[in-house]
């Protein structure tokens, strides 16, 4: 079984890689010879979608593919073999990050084809799981943006299974920044009493 976590965070020690990493060691708990890949998007020089339709042209050779060649192509190679996909980003601005946003781009709409019923052109209907995570309660989280990217990632793939992380603490010192809307020590004890919870959600999703 092979797993590829993509980290969409520009942090390898942050929240959302706390998750993926619980999550990783559910999976190496069942299957101790998983095939575990970390993927940090951060790492990779890319941009996203430049709509030149070469992955929808008629008989086209990059039919159905990404026809851009840059860092991040032998990523997308990579993805296209797993059985498990893990797409984990933080959320700014009310949605995904940038380098996950143009990611998605580069790897789903190849997929989506626009032919009769918009058929899936992915190689394998791989499980999917989405993990994010924000520095605000759940009920302020934008749930119609994580709702747009797990339903194309549902069509293209399969209907993912979402894990969050809330209220996450943002710095190791608040005393170094201007942050007069959270209170550091309700994040000190979120992050005591809440999100271990949260991180055996995600081994147990592992596991599952």
């Amino acid at each position: 079984m092979k797993t590829v976590i993509i980290n969409g965070s520009s942090r390898k020690e942050g929240n959302t890689m706390e998750m993926c990493e619980s999550f990783a060691k559910g999976i190496q708990l069942k299957y101790p010879d998983a095939e575990i890949t970390f993927i940090h998007l951060y790492d990779y020089t890319f941009k996203g979608c430049r709509s030149c339709f070469s992955c929808k042209q008629k008989g086209g050779k990059s039919y159905g593919q990404c026809s851009i060649k840059d860092e991040l192509t032998p990523v997308l190679q990579i993805v296209s073999t797993a059985d498990c996909l893990v797409i984990a980003s933080p959320i700014y601005l009310m949605d995904i990050t940038g380098a996950m946003k143009s990611f998605l781009e580069r790897l789903c709409f190849p997929y989506g084809s626009y032919e009769l019923g918009y058929r899936s052109l992915a190689p394998k209907k791989m499980r999917t799981v989405t993990i994010y995570t924000m520095n605000c309660h759940s009920e302020m989280a934008p749930v119609q943006a994580m709702d747009n990217i797990d339903r194309f990632i549902g069509h293209i793939f399969t209907p993912p299974e979402r894990l969050c992380a809330y209220f996450t603490c943002q710095f190791h010192d608040y005393s170094k920044y201007v942050v007069e809307v959270f209170s550091e020590s309700d994040k000190a004890q979120y992050r005591s009493d809440v999100h271990p919870q949260e991180l055996e959600k995600a081994f147990q999703l592992g596991a599952k």
